[in-house]
This record gives C-alpha cells, sequence and structure tokens, in this order.
C-alpha cells in the first residue's frame, strides 16, 4: 500500500512538472514566433540596426493576435501602434536628419518631455478608466499606463531619443510580473530580457551619441 502510495504521489509530481515546464516553454508555436521576432527586433534596435523596423512590423502583427487571446486591449491596441510607428520611423532613421541625412542620437528636449508627460498622464486615466468600465480587462489602469509607457518610448525611439531606453527599462519592469500574472509565461521571459537589452541599448546608444557629438565638434573646428 506505502509503495503505491509513493508512486501515485511520484506521478502527481511528475504530471504538475510536465504541465509547468509545458506552460512556461509557451503555449502556442505563434506566441513562440512572436516572442523570437520581438527579441530580435530588440536587439537590432539596441544595435542601431535600421532592420529593427521590418522585424518589428512582422513581430507586432503576431502579437496583435495574442494579446487579442488573453483579453490585454490596450497591448492589442499598442501593437497597432507599434507597426505604424515602424514604417515612420523606419523612414525618420534613414532621412530625418539634416537635410534628409541618417538621424543621429539626440536627448529629448524639455519642452518634449512637458507634452510627452501630459499625453501619458491623459492616455492612462482615460483609457483606464475605458478598460475598467467597458471590457473585462483583469488589470486596467495597469494595462492603460504600460500603454501610455509604451507609445510614448516608440515615439522616442522613432526619433532616436537616447532616454527612449529608460522608458523602456520602466515598462519592461512593470509587464514582466502582469504577463505571468495572465500566464503568458514565455513572453514574461521575454520582457525580462527586454529589460536587459534596454540597458544594454542605453549604454550603446549614448556611446554612440557621444561619438557623434565629437565627430560633428572636430568638424566644426576644421
Amino acid at each position: 500500500m506505502a509503495g503505491n502510495a509513493s508512486s501515485s504521489e511520484l506521478l502527481v509530481l511528475l504530471h504538475s512538472l510536465y504541465e509547468f515546464w509545458t506552460s512556461a516553454a509557451g503555449n502556442t508555436p505563434l506566441e513562440w514566433v512572436a516572442v523570437l521576432t520581438g527579441l530580435a527586433c530588440v536587439w537590432l534596435a539596441a544595435k542601431e540596426s535600421i532592420w529593427n523596423f521590418p522585424v518589428a512590423i512582422f513581430s507586432c502583427a503576431l502579437f496583435v493576435v495574442v494579446y487579442h487571446r488573453v483579453h490585454l486591449y490596450a497591448d492589442q491596441g499598442l501593437q497597432v501602434f507599434f507597426i505604424a510607428m515602424s514604417v515612420y520611423g523606419w523612414y525618420e532613421w534613414l532621412y530625418g536628419g539634416a537635410r534628409k541625412t541618417e538621424l543621429p542620437v539626440s536627448r529629448t528636449r524639455l519642452v518634449e518631455w512637458a507634452w510627452l508627460v501630459l499625453v501619458a498622464v491623459g492616455f492612462t486615466v482615460a483609457y483606464g478608466y475605458y478598460l475598467h468600465h467597458y471590457t473585462d480587462d483583469s488589470v486596467p489602469y495597469w494595462d492603460s499606463f504600460t500603454t501610455a509607457g509604451s507609445l510614448v518610448a516608440q515615439y522616442q525611439l522613432t526619433r532616436k531619443r537616447l532616454e527612449n531606453w529608460l522608458l523602456w527599462i520602466m515598462v519592461d519592469v512593470i509587464y514582466v510580473p502582469i504577463l505571468w500574472y495572465k500566464h503568458l509565461y514565455s513572453v514574461s521571459g521575454l520582457y525580462a530580457v527586454y529589460l536587459v537589452l534596454a540597458i544594454y541599448g542605453y549604454f550603446e546608444w549614448r556611446k554612440t551619441m557621444r561619438k557623434e557629438q565629437l565627430a560633428a565638434q572636430s568638424a566644426v573646428a576644421n
């Protein structure tokens, strides 16, 4: 009897471990493709590669489906915005500099910060209210806040503002537990990697910006 009980407990344990592993490994193949292309997109952006934009368009299209399945409607809508901003950013990085040249890395101006903060606060309150009262969103205000932060960060990315990475760090810190709570384990893990890449991207872009500034000063001096 004791042996049978031990065998049953072992089977239950193995089954539990199997369930955890299959969940952690990703809910669907679609989710995994979205995860991998999303990771590639952020890595390319951190390396200042123009190819981050076409990869982002493809990845965001997949995430539209992923987020719809788990009722994260703000994040679903955010992916549509990302697709549009990726098209815009693709053009800006190539021709947004002086005389239609490549756009350099720069800092966000104070007046730009002012209107971006106002937009983020207004969006968080208004959209959070909508999600809370008119949808089945399980975390409406957090969902809205991370969406607002992502909107601002994505705009700054398209303009090559250095501080976009600081906003992504803030957003990723919040996204990791929310996505885990929604049982999107692989996507939650992806955002943990995003967090590391955002830190890396900040220091890489800051180094690039300093080099560009020194090169510009040297050109003026000569």
